[in-house]
């Protein structure tokens, strides 16, 4: 049964820092392309990194040059940096494998908050 455990967020002042964690088992994590998605309340869950198993990565336009995403295939886990935060990034946090740029996995995790506030 696939399982993905996100950690890492936290209430963080704009400008500042913060690295996301997701740690999936249940599943072939390396050959999935993986992908971090955010939902803040009130709107719908984006995609907002993508990362192939070949390390390629793509972003969503809002957080180009500001987020990096990774992944670590010995450790079953992808990482999403984020830098430059900004009060619009405040929201929860998710990882999942992905077919296409769909998510692979009608599953989710409890996911991390992020906020981000003055």
């Amino acid at each position: 049964q696939v399982q993905f455990v996100e950690s890492g967020g936290g209430l963080v002042q704009p400008g500042g820092s913060l690295r996301l964690s997701c740690a999936a088992s249940g599943t072939s994590f390396s050959i999935y392309r993986m992908g971090w998605y955010r939902q803040a309340p009130g709107k719908q869950r984006e995609l907002v990194a993508i990362i192939t198993t070949g390390g390629r990565t793509n972003y969503t336009d809002s957080v180009k040059g500001r987020f990096t995403i990774s992944r670590d295939n010995a450790k079953n886990t992808v990482y999403l940096q984020m830098n430059s935060l900004k009060s619009e990034d405040t929201a929860v946090y998710y990882c999942n494998a992905l077919r296409g740029l769909e998510p692979l996995y009608d599953y989710w995790g409890q996911g991390t908050q992020v906020t981000v506030s003055s």
